[in-house]
């Protein structure tokens, strides 16, 4: 087996359409919190991806500041 154990929440950014994806997948998995920004990527490929994830039993939830 490769890779870690578990994966921590930390503070990211979505640099793109698909790592911000990946980003948010990941936090869903990592203990902690993970706050990921520059969403803007996320929102121009995904219609309503928190609303979606939310649908499914996801913990997330969108913040502004």
């Amino acid at each position: 087996m490769e890779g870690v154990d578990s994966l921590a929440g930390c503070q990211v950014k979505a640099t793109d359409l698909r790592a911000g994806a990946a980003m948010v997948l990941a936090g869903l998995v990592a203990k902690g919190i993970t706050q990921v920004g520059y969403i803007h990527h996320i929102d121009r490929g995904y219609d309503r991806l928190v609303e979606k994830l939310v649908g499914l039993g996801a913990d997330i939830r969108r913040v502004t500041d």
